[in-house]
């Protein structure tokens, strides 16, 4: 059985965590399909986004317990790639969390660009319940996304988040119900893939760079050269022209 699933729909690949019995757990050899799967996904230039999800009931419960028990730092970083190279990702991503999100589960939620949550999910750290202090960047991607207090109610708190929750603070962009999560999460990466993917790419890079830019006029900077760049490419033009064309009927 493989570990990992990857359909096509729209131009939208939707990747599945398929280990339902260990509530999808980050192994070895999940991580190397992981990694297998996004390297076809990228490859492909008909696909323009991606929907990570998990064969229900979980998303993905985390590193395996026992693993941990003898991690190093070379065996923790091991498990970090499974969520790190879909964090890495030039495409846009949406993470769509149909249950359980758990420790490096929550980072594999984190690490997308956005997060829609059907109503039975639940977003737990669970780390320090665990005795094991966060890793993998858990604390600075969740700060960075619903800010310091949610760090600390969820991290040193223990609140456990089911998706309305979620959805209140920020850490997911909308809830919906259970049997619509699927349907919204593909709905919305298929508009992201009807725009050309170098254009999408650009986007994206820029956005995260403006994490690290404090002024305004540095903004206008960084996105200058792309925004010339892309004046310049066809699909402008067979944009405007059919702009054009329906404005003069």
């Amino acid at each position: 059985m493989s570990l990992v699933t990857v359909t096509v729909t729209d131009r939208v690949a939707t990747l599945t965590l398929n280990n339902p019995d260990e509530r999808n757990t980050l192994t070895a050899p999940m991580v190397e399909e992981i990694i297998g799967a996004m390297d076809r996904i990228e490859g492909d230039p008909e696909i323009g986004a991606l929907v990570v999800t998990g064969a229900a009931p979980a998303f993905c419960a985390g590193a395996n317990l026992g693993n941990l028990a003898t991690a190093t730092g070379e065996s923790l970083g091991v498990i970090y790639e499974g969520f790190l190279r879909i964090a890495r990702s030039p495409l846009p991503t949406v993470a769509a969390v149909n249950g359980a999100a758990v420790g490096a589960g929550m980072n594999l939620a984190l690490g997308c660009d956005i997060r829609i949550a059907a109503r039975r999910a639940k977003f737990d750290t669970r780390f320090l319940q665990l005795g094991i202090h966060p890793g993998g960047g858990h604390t600075w991607m969740l700060r960075r996304i619903a800010g310091p207090q949610a760090a600390f109610a969820t991290v040193v708190f223990g609140e456990v988040l089911n998706g309305e929750e979620a959805e209140r603070i920020g850490l997911a962009w909308k809830c919906v119900d259970d049997d619509q999560l699927l349907v919204e999460a593909q709905r919305i990466a298929a508009k992201a893939a009807e725009v050309p993917r170098p254009l999408l790419e650009a986007v994206k890079s820029t956005i995260k760079d403006m994490a690290d830019v404090d002024n305004h006029p540095d903004a206008v900077k960084r996105e200058l050269e792309p925004q010339l760049w892309s004046t310049k490419q066809p699909w402008f033009a067979s944009r405007l022209g059919a702009v054009a064309k329906k404005i003069g009927k």
